[in-house]
């Protein structure tokens, strides 16, 4: 099947929840950058606070995911979590944009972060429920397009504005608004959740024990954990860029071209991962990673990163959805926001620990360290994918 006719018969929801995601990560991505300039040069706020308010932002967002997930399972019910995340994230844009202490930027941040919990998995449940066992890579990778298309928008959204009313952060942060509640406004209306049978059945939680997980997940699950260990914070990424000596625009435009290869690849490597498997193209992505973090670590010519942010970009096309896809071959619709709830976490936790590793090593060693680590646990990552190859055949 060409790529054209599977575009074709892309399910109304997918496209929309496509939609509502652009316009949420083009709103979030608007503010991304800016917000610890904010903190740290309009209210006066030290680094150490900035690093508390991220702290607790991701770390409620991780945790919630997997709660919020296995809820969702529970009582079958996805839209409610996904407009409830989705209204909370353009709430906290004004309430930041209002903000003239740190403790609401502080709230702020955490009811962002609260509503990731809550659409997350529940979100990927709906992507699932519209998919089939043909095309669940296609499906995936098409909506991780559209996410990735708001970050190519946002931060260029963000430089246009702030040149326009005069570096006045606030201004963006309301405007930042528009976007997302244009999002929530096209999934309260146009996102319709399929009905479920009208069978009696009692709720029951979805029962999990490690050792009843298949052992493929299981070891996929762990192959995760295992590489998020390694992949920091993509702020390291860009602080290194910085040092290398890119301005800060040039930084933003680094990043945004890292974005856009994303958004073009998502959908074709979602796709190629429906014809030769998701557990190979997953395994290329690992590979790239690896090479990647290896290039910033050695490289020392700012030149160089306008190719290696590219290659970075490929990394996140062949493991973000496809990996989802693969998760989706184990587990049934009525589990799905519970285990898709629960890699996220695991990422999540995973990930907060290679930014604390990843910060140690920036300061103690130095900066190249920091990539050097990641890209070993990448390659870790991979040894381990294909020494249990056989054993669990996965």
């Amino acid at each position: 099947m060409t790529l054209v006719i599977m575009f074709k018969r892309i399910p109304k929801n997918v496209f929309l929840l496509g939609l509502v995601s652009f316009f949420n990560d083009t709103a979030s991505e608007m503010i991304y950058p800016i917000v610890p300039i904010f903190l740290t040069t309009v209210l006066g706020v030290p680094v150490a606070i900035v690093g508390l308010i991220e702290g607790i932002a991701e770390g409620t967002a991780s945790i919630g995911k997997f709660i919020f997930g296995y809820i969702s399972d529970y009582l079958q019910k996805r839209k409610p979590f996904v407009v409830t995340g989705y209204s909370f994230g353009a709430i906290s844009k004004i309430l930041i944009g209002l903000s003239y202490t740190w403790p609401l930027v502080l709230f702020a941040r955490f009811i962002d972060r609260i509503g990731k919990g809550l659409r997350t998995a529940p979100r990927d449940s709906i992507l699932l429920e519209n998919a089939t066992p043909q095309n669940k890579g296609f499906i995936f990778g098409f909506h991780r397009a559209f996410d990735s298309m708001g970050a190519v928008v946002g931060p260029l959204l963000a430089l246009i504005l702030l040149m326009i009313f005069k570096e006045n952060m606030r201004t963006v942060f309301f405007i930042a608004a528009i976007p997302a509640v244009i999002g929530v406004i096209l999934l309260i209306i146009f996102v319709q959740e399929k009905k479920k049978e009208a069978i009696e059945e009692k709720r029951e939680f979805v029962k999990l024990s490690w050792k009843n997980i298949s052992p493929k997940l299981r070891l996929f699950l762990i192959i995760n954990f295992i590489f998020a260990l390694g992949n920091s914070s993509d702020a390291f990424i860009l602080l290194q860029a910085k040092n290398l000596g890119l301005t800060t625009t040039l930084v933003v435009l680094v990043y945004v071209l890292y974005n856009i290869v994303q958004t073009i690849f998502a959908t074709p490597i979602g796709q190629l991962a429906d014809k030769i498997g998701a557990r190979r193209v997953f395994a290329g992505g690992l590979l790239i990673f690896a090479f990647v973090y290896f290039l910033f670590g050695i490289n020392q010519n700012p030149f160089w990163l306008w190719f290696i942010f590219p290659i970075y970009g490929l990394y996140i096309a062949a493991t973000d959805g496809v990996a989802k896809a693969y998760i989706s071959e184990f587990i049934t619709k009525k589990e799905s926001a519970t285990f898709f709830g629960l890699q996220q976490t695991l990422i999540a936790i995973a990930g907060f620990l290679a930014s604390f590793i990843g910060g140690v090593l920036w300061s103690s060693i130095n900066p190249a360290a920091t990539f050097y680590y990641g890209s070993m646990m990448a390659i870790i990552s991979f040894i381990v994918l294909f020494s249990f190859k056989n054993k669990y055949s996965i």
